[in-house]
């Protein structure tokens, strides 16, 4: 049985640098490059939370990149039509 199948482990939701969510098992050491949002609960807990703040599943990095992509192509556009 793998621990995210005990229903009597709590986990937490932990985030990355590019704002990806997961459960990590509570009281364990949260591995690099991850740190704690202050959620934790039963895995359906944790997942609902999840669910509920990260809408946009783009890792950061790309959303900023297709941000900066727009806002150029709306600038020429803008600057075309003047």
């Amino acid at each position: 049985m793998s621990i995210f199948d005990d229903e009597n482990v709590r986990f937490t939701v932990v985030v990355n640098h590019e704002e990806q969510y997961s459960l990590w098992p509570e009281g364990r050491a949260i591995p690099k490059g991850w740190r704690s949002v202050e959620k934790s609960g039963t895995k359906q807990e944790c997942l609902d939370h999840i669910k509920l703040v990260w809408t946009d599943m783009r890792p950061l990095s790309l959303r900023l990149k297709m941000d900066k992509i727009h806002n150029k192509e709306a600038q020429t556009s803008k600057a075309n039509s003047a």
